[in-house]
């Protein structure tokens, strides 16, 4: 499959569209602040009527000037209590519809919350940890869109992160790796979410959290890096159980670091380094550095330290971090894509196009096979044709091929999230509707201030999803007293559990609905490979 080219279609109009997620969140209340004393010094939160919040809290020194490409450091000691009353600056990346502008590199914070303290019983209780790490192609995103209210209710304590992004986090180069004491480079934006979770061993139990109870969960690039840390030796005993959705996008293939030293050169001769030296690389501004990175270019790397192995091949022997998990996709996840690449970057797939468009996805040499087994006459259009050929072989059933090597390993909770009515977040109506979506589950778990609003039946199936998450996180296991039983899954019989509303259900044909024999006839198993999402 030509990825390169897919992934270029797909972010192509990315950047142009204004930012969503940049709508301003909740105001938070001034008075009845709590401080907390972590390490590095005190923090003072604030309350809502339903939560205790701090925010904008660093977790790492500034990776600017020295530190910049170089793993994250201690931040500094503090001695007078922090305004942990609003969020702090978000890592550097272009405007999305993902994320807001910044140039700002100072930006390792991350945000806690917790159950709002309000009777004397609950001071002394020890809750699960839950810590989120956005999507957005590794390139894009914040940890500030995702305001946790409903999550925080069940239960748990959220802890939301920022991590570095694009260029700053997922650079790799020869001259950077000859500084490491373990010459690498690349994966600092790996590296940035297990210092935060390194910050959460040391300091949730101050917040009332359990460190022996963590769960990392993140959607799209989030999820993927969940599935970067269960391959990671140095994320061992940093966490205990994972929430993937849409996260084994492409499979789970990851390139060498020679590979990415490679990019990192045309990189650096693309910002002017032509000596190629990590002095010219640091003396770059941040907008030079966006201006030249490319929409499909962040990617992790086979380092040897971080990842000693592709993810892939660590899952087939066995050698990563065995915790219990809920992985899942979304029933039309590329009819997103599908939007950005065609109707909101010129016009519609016509059926003229069709052929010349399943093309440039699958390469010249399978394309009849691919246009046999989707025939337009089974859609209503052919950007539903094309959203359901990308749905199939670049999300779902590789998440099923993942979920088959996993679940005879660790306890494996497979869902498929099946809301075809699930409003859009990021993207205005097209000529075809969204279904369930590339991040359509977000509005079921979070309290986002944009999108469209959940009716009866919706807000049904959010309140089994978040019993589903806070459970599982509290137990490994998603199971409890009034809600729908979830099977682990089993490869013999193929059951995921269907996220529809009102109610959830079992599902067992699954993998004929997204023809996943014919996909894996095609292309194999974790063949696939695209750098970002």
């Amino acid at each position: 499959m030509n990825t390169n080219k897919v992934v270029l279609i797909l972010f192509g109009a990315l950047f142009a569209q204004g930012s969503a997620a940049a709508e301003s969140l909740p105001a938070f209340a001034t008075a009845d602040r709590a401080i907390v004393t972590t390490e590095r010094g005190p923090v003072r939160g604030v309350m809502t009527e339903t939560l205790r919040a701090f925010l904008g809290i660093p977790y790492a020194a500034p990776p600017v000037g020295k530190l910049r490409w170089r793993p994250p450091e201690d931040h500094a000691l503090w001695f007078r209590p922090l305004d942990a009353s609003r969020f702090a600056n978000h890592c550097p990346q272009q405007a999305s519809v993902f994320g807001t502008a910044s140039v700002t590199e100072d930006c390792l914070y991350l945000n806690v919350f917790t159950p709002r303290p309000s009777e004397e019983a609950n001071r002394s209780r020890t809750y699960p940890v839950m810590v989120w790490i956005h999507g957005g192609a590794w390139t894009v995103g914040e940890s500030d869109d995702y305001m946790p209210t409903k999550l925080v209710q069940q239960g748990v304590i959220i802890v939301t992160i920022n991590y570095r992004l694009g260029a700053l986090g997922f650079l790799a180069h020869p001259a950077l790796s000859a500084e490491s004491p373990d010459h690498i480079s690349g994966n600092y934006g790996l590296m940035d979410q297990q210092f935060a979770l390194k910050w959460v061993q040391r300091n949730i139990a101050a917040l009332g959290g359990d460190p022996e109870n963590v769960t990392i969960f993140g959607e799209s690039a989030g999820g993927r890096s969940v599935l970067m840390h269960m391959a990671s030796p140095s994320a061992a005993t940093l966490f205990h159980r994972g929430i993937i959705e849409s996260g084994a996008y492409f499979g789970l293939n990851t390139p060498t670091l020679a590979d990415e030293e490679s990019h990192g050169e045309n990189f650096a001769a693309s910002i002017g380094c032509s000596n190629q030296s990590a002095r010219c690389l640091r003396s770059k501004s941040v907008k030079k550095l966006l201006a030249n990175w490319g929409l499909f270019d962040s990617s992790t790397n086979v380092d040897g330290k971080i990842l000693p192995e592709s993810p892939d091949t660590a899952f087939v022997t066995g050698q990563f971090n065995h915790v219990p998990l809920i992985h899942g996709a979304n029933h039309d996840e590329w009819r997103f894509f599908v939007a950005l690449s065609f109707d909101l970057s010129g016009a519609p797939i016509t059926p003229d196009d069709y052929p010349s468009v399943v093309e440039s996805m699958v390469g010249p040499d399978v394309a009849p096979l691919v246009l046999a087994e989707y025939p337009l006459d089974n859609y209503d259009s052919p950007d539903l044709a094309v959203g359901a050929i990308g749905s199939d072989s670049i999300f779902t059933c590789p998440a099923r091929a993942v979920d088959q090597v996993l679940s005879a390993q660790v306890p494996t909770f497979a869902y498929e999230f099946n809301d075809t009515n699930a409003p859009e977040l990021f993207l205005p109506p097209v000529s075809f509707p969204y279904g369930a979506t590339h991040g359509s589950e977000l509005r079921y778990l979070f309290d986002l201030t944009w999108g469209g609003q959940l009716d009866g039946q919706q807000e049904e199936l959010s309140g089994a999803m978040l019993r589903y998450w806070t459970q599982f996180a509290n137990s490994g296991d998603p199971n409890s007293s009034g809600l729908p039983f979830w099977r682990q899954y089993d490869v013999t019989t193929d059951e995921f559990q269907s996220l529809v509303p009102p109610t959830p259900m079992t599902n067992f044909g699954f993998s004929t609905d997204h023809k996943c024999d014919f996909w894996g006839n095609l292309f194999g198993v974790n063949t696939q490979r695209a750098r970002g999402n």
